[in-house]
């Protein structure tokens, strides 16, 4: 397949750390690292996934979730990364969950950003797939967001026809579901062996697996004033949170009596 990806990077003395945003969003999501002091000696990588962004993708009916991971796999590779941190939101917490599960080994830390874990966090996507409406799918995905009440949903919905290629989108929804309903996905994320963190935004705090998450040590990160897109709504408390992940910070965790 030919690929061309648009990336964004930087050298460091520190381990890299590879970001993948999620659907209908880009690498400029993450750019704002290299006004963050915090990050100042991080090596990092972002780049825009295949149909999104300004990646350029020959075939846009070829792209679902494994092609995905292929292609990141690709890049990290074309980059001369080895060992990394990832930190990746929504389809790109999908990606560097299985990413990681494929080589655990080059994987030394996880931030989750509300990336699928379970059937329930793609229910809307399941209800547009198996509705028998006329009309294009993508039209009808970006109307539901505009009309939805939740933190950022505007600015989301009106970015959505200019980050992500209407061909690109019923393959990765179809394998988005397809993973979260038969992927054991929640089983993966708790058997990685390395640090990780799930943040996801105050909206998102009914999600039925967090208890577990914390039971497993997985270290929560609840953001207020956002709900699936808190690098959106609430950027200055992700940075700090994320920061704080790396730093070892404990200082910012509710301990679990407060939560459950």
């Amino acid at each position: 397949m030919n690929l061309k990806v648009a990336a964004v990077h930087r050298g460091g003395t520190a381990e890299p750390i590879v970001f993948l945003h999620g659907f209908g969003t880009s690498k400029e999501d993450y750019t704002d690292i290299t006004q963050r002091h915090e990050f100042t000696e991080r090596a990092f990588l972002a780049f825009d996934l295949p149909g999104c962004g300004a990646t350029e993708c020959a075939d846009l009916r070829a792209i679902d979730v494994p092609f995905i991971v292929d292609t990141a796999r690709a890049v990290l590779d074309r980059a001369g990364i080895g060992r990394y941190h990832v930190v990746g939101h929504s389809l790109g917490g999908l990606t560097a969950l299985l990413l990681a599960h494929r080589e655990p080994s080059r994987v030394l830390s996880f931030v989750n950003i509300k990336g699928t874990l379970a059937p329930e966090d793609c229910a809307p996507t399941r209800q547009l797939l198996s509705h028998q409406e006329t009309g294009d799918l993508f039209h009808r995905f970006v109307e539901g967001i505009r009309h939805s009440q939740g933190y950022s949903s505007g600015l989301y919905g009106a970015n959505l026809p200019y980050k992500i290629r209407p061909g690109a989108v019923p393959g990765i929804f179809r394998s988005v579901v397809e993973l979260a309903d038969h992927g054991e996905l929640l089983n993966k994320f708790l058997a990685l062996p390395i640090p990780k963190m799930y943040l996801y935004g105050e909206e998102c705090a009914s999600l039925s697996y967090l208890p577990l998450l914390d039971a497993n040590g997985v270290e929560l990160a609840e953001i207020p004033h956002s709900g699936h897109l808190p690098m959106y709504s609430n950027p200055v408390a992700t940075w700090k949170r994320i920061a704080g992940f790396y730093a070892g910070d404990l200082s910012q965790r509710i301990p679990a009596a407060r939560r459950w």
